[in-house]
């Protein structure tokens, strides 16, 4: 009797369970070898085992130090990518999880200079020019600014000296050469105008006392706060595909013909959401060899089967079919597309990985698909969600491009074929922009020429080069 698949099964499982009392570096090392051997893949299971693996990281982490925790999540993830290149997603969490890290850092860093720039006098001067430019209660709010700003851009230690007398009274410059000496409070003789604290940021009064305790503490949450952060990442992973769908009704409209391709979840949730107001036909192409049986049983029950290519995770119930829904599904093989295009009002695509100049990289088949969409000038819809985006330019197309087993298309049993051709089996195409109209995310929907605004907004230049 052969063996159930268990929780034992190497996959994404079965990493996340042993995650959780294996050593960090045994993680990382498993992870690894289950890229190499194909054991995670696509674009959410990758993502998720790729953040899973940066929280674990983190939490293990000892040191405070920010600089030596970016390296060290850089580090992983460049082992990482190095272990398999081709699943783009596992550069992106590396990239959103140091982008993480940077906010919290500088907001703590902002904190810091705002203790700074709260305090009531200037620091780093003497105490003659500090009491000529020491503003009146009036003004104090925006005297104090500039002062600071003129500060930090002139080099005041060449100046001839002020006499103290010199004050603002009542906000005006006429008290220049008015205003009698104001005499000194014993508290102002005791600590000059000028003086600093050991910290940098102004006397040490209690309000400022209270501020260096804030940044400390600051500091000391960092990793608790990377954490959080890391946290709202894979509750992004998880509800990704419902927020898709909460845009469905703005593009699906009633009696349309709707061609899709691959079994993915994505477009799945996508249309059964639309299905719940509008009444459309879905002609879907099988995707032959690779994803053929997962389209079949996608459409005829709605649920997955242990090959399944799109497999985000290991529920067995799978989604309700379109049929079920009272949508019309037309079954076609990828040799018709050309002839049913004319009668279609717009396609919709699964990606693998989107890049940041708009083109994506898709199951095979989505080129010829949407080649012909663009010769009958039929809208291209993709739906994404924003962790798909990388920040990367690949210039080399065929580089991205994972080939399979040539047995699916050709079987050996051809013996006579298989020895005087060589046949080949790619499992990805590579789409440019130019063939897509819309990219439809968890965001909204967006033009190809939009995206690079989307990716300034989830990564920072600097985190662009993982090995930098």
């Amino acid at each position: 009797m052969a063996p159930a698949n268990g929780p034992n099964t190497p996959g994404l499982p079965s990493f996340l369970k042993s995650l959780k009392h294996n050593p960090v570096e045994s993680s990382i090392e498993h992870l690894i070898s289950l890229l190499k051997r194909r054991q995670i893949r696509n674009s959410r299971p990758c993502a998720i085992a790729t953040t899973q693996l940066l929280r674990r990281v983190i939490q293990d982490f000892k040191s405070r130090d920010v600089a030596q925790l970016m390296r060290r999540i850089k580090d992983v993830g460049t082992r990482l990518e190095e272990a398999q290149p081709r699943e783009i997603v596992v550069g992106n969490m590396v990239r959103r999880v140091l982008g993480v890290v940077r906010e919290i850092a500088e907001e703590g860093d902002g904190v810091a200079s705002e203790a700074g720039a709260n305090t009531p006098q200037r620091p780093g001067l003497n105490s003659t020019i500090s009491t000529f430019l020491k503003p009146s209660a009036t003004f104090s709010g925006d005297l104090s600014v500039h002062n600071d700003a003129a500060s930090d851009s002139t080099d005041l230690s060449h100046r001839p000296a002020l006499t103290s007398s010199h004050t603002f009274h009542g906000g005006s410059l006429f008290g220049l050469f008015s205003q009698a000496e104001t005499p000194k409070t014993p508290s102002q003789s005791a600590t000059p105008a000028g003086s600093r604290s050991p910290a940098g940021v102004g006397p040490l009064t209690p309000s400022n006392l209270a501020n260096l305790d804030s940044t400390a503490t600051k500091k000391e949450d960092l990793k608790a706060e990377v954490l959080e952060g890391i946290n709202e990442l894979l509750d992004e992973l998880d509800q990704v595909d419902e927020q898709i769908a909460e845009y469905a009704l703005q593009h699906i409209h009633s009696d349309e013909i709707i061609l899709t391709h691959t079994s993915s979840t994505t477009v799945q949730r996508f249309l059964l959401a639309a299905a719940k107001k509008r009444k459309f036909t879905v002609v879907h192409a099988e995707a032959f060899p690779n994803d053929s049986d997962n389209t079949h049983a996608r459409i005829l029950t709605g649920g997955k089967t242990n090959n399944n290519r799109d497999s985000d995770d290991d529920e067995d119930d799978g989604f309700k079919p379109l049929t079920a829904a009272g949508i019309t599904v037309i079954l076609i093989p990828e040799s018709a597309i050309f002839a049913i295009m004319s009668r279609v009002n717009k396609v919709i695509l699964a990606t693998h990985a989107v890049l940041a100049n708009g083109a994506l990289v898709a199951a095979v088949g989505a080129r010829a698909i949407a080649q012909a969409a663009h010769m009958h000038k039929t809208p291209v819809m993709v739906v994404s969600g924003v962790y798909k985006l990388s920040p990367l330019y690949h210039f080399n197309a065929q580089e991205m491009i994972e080939y399979g087993d040539s047995s699916a298309v050709v079987p050996y049993q051809n013996g006579e074929f298989v020895e005087t051709t060589d046949v080949v089996n790619p499992l990805y195409d590579f789409v440019p922009a130019s063939l897509v109209e819309m990219y439809v995310t968890n965001l909204g929907g967006h033009s190809p020429n939009y995206l690079y605004r989307i990716v300034l907004d989830h990564y920072s230049t600097h985190d662009i080069g993982v090995k930098s």
